[in-house]
């Protein structure tokens, strides 16, 4: 039994619950493409000056986590927003994490999808000037991630809002981008709740006006879009947005507070999913998954009901921070040995957020060795004062 803080202000005794799922992979081909965005596991041992210099990757912790979510069926979308990129991993990190992670995709016996994050985060804000400095700063992304092997998704830049582009700046650079892919790439359109800084993208704040640009964009060349990933945490959005869609154009959702019953979708249109929770539920999210795909739907919403809570907490304004839960339960379930993140991004959540994370994950069935999760909430509720 431990004592958990709430949003209240009292601390009340709680009992583990939750009878644990058992990660394993899928009995039937999934009829939903799915990516798990996975986080950075930090080498707490070798990290100098945290907040000023390059992160110290564990890469064995780091890698290991991937494949645990190629082992349950799930593809990967690496280098993203969930890694940390702009918010403690810079570029060259990124780099060598999607080189790494290639490498053991291609000897994975599953052979998982991985895509992987293009953006300008290597150059300073204030040297991306022109539509052609933005332009030249994606392709050098590109093309070491097409170098690696991976496909590409072509993240949304803080870059173009910082000089106020127009409409015609965006189409001029993404146009070039789009085209001159090797394969089919994946558009990323992320909410200013995720990051405020891309408020105003596309060159619209009116949210009619760039759904009809974006659109005007995967149709003049819907071959080269695989999909669109959309994280506005708008359900009715985005379910309009997907009916407007070119056939063979996926929309991926990032919406994660509504992904259960966008992926399950309706009689015309679904979603497929590029997910930070899914890093985070993989077990849930691969088993309601393989039941879709058998057509049981009642196993399906069993299995996501009790997540959808957990992932409003995880992000949770501002949202931004989400990273921290993710992190935090795969701490709790094994996957790395300490509860240390990159620029000690830990740190942007406070104890009762964890606890009530704690609490979902049980609900959910999502804390895979009950005594290690118990043992290791015990320890950081001891470092806020709390006896447990």
């Amino acid at each position: 039994m431990l004592t958990l803080p709430t949003y209240d202000g009292k601390l009340e005794r709680y009992n583990l619950s939750g009878e644990p799922l058992v990660a394993r992979a899928p009995t039937v081909p999934l009829t939903r493409t799915a990516f798990a965005a996975a986080h950075v596991v930090s080498d707490p041992l070798r990290e100098r000056n945290p907040w000023d210099t390059r992160p110290a990757v564990d890469w064995d912790a780091t890698l290991a986590f991937r494949t645990s979510l190629w082992d349950q069926g799930l593809g990967l979308a690496e280098a993203m927003d969930t890694a940390q990129r702009g918010m403690g991993v810079d570029w060259l990190t990124a780099k060598e994490l999607i080189e790494r992670t290639m490498v053991a995709a291609k000897a994975h016996p599953l052979k998982p999808r991985v895509a992987c994050g293009a953006g300008t985060d290597h150059i300073a804000l204030d040297d991306l000037k022109t539509p052609e400095d933005i332009r030249a700063a994606y392709t050098e992304q590109a093309e070491a991630i097409e170098a690696a092997g991976g496909q590409l998704i072509l993240m949304a830049s803080r870059a173009f809002p910082a000089i106020n582009a127009t409409k015609d700046t965006y189409h001029r650079v993404y146009r070039a981008l789009i085209d001159g892919a090797k394969d089919p790439v994946v558009l990323h359109w992320l909410g200013d709740m995720f990051d405020p800084a891309l408020t105003g993208y596309w060159g619209a704040t009116n949210i009619e006006e760039a759904n009809h640009f974006v659109l005007n964009l995967i149709v003049e060349n819907p071959d080269k879009v695989d999909g669109i990933k959309i994280s506005l945490l708008d359900q009715a959005h985005e379910e309009a947005f997907r009916a407007r869609l070119p056939e063979g154009v996926r929309l991926y959702t990032g919406d994660d507070f509504n992904y259960a019953d966008l992926i399950a979708g309706d009689d015309a249109h679904y979603s497929h999913a590029l997910l930070g929770i899914f890093a985070a539920i993989a077990p849930a999210a691969s088993q309601a998954l393989e039941a879709l795909a058998r057509g049981d739907m009642d196993t399906y919403h069993r299995l996501f009901a009790p997540t959808v809570p957990l992932s409003r907490e995880i992000f949770k304004a501002p949202t931004r921070f989400y990273k921290a839960g993710i992190a935090f339960l795969a701490w709790l379930n094994g996957y790395q040995t300490h509860f240390i993140m990159p620029g000690g991004f830990q740190s942007s959540r406070e104890i009762t957020h964890y606890a009530q994370v704690f609490r979902l994950a049980d609900a959910s069935r999502l804390l895979l060795n009950p005594d290690l999760a118990e043992t290791r909430m015990r320890t950081l509720l001891s470092l806020h004062g709390i006896d447990a």
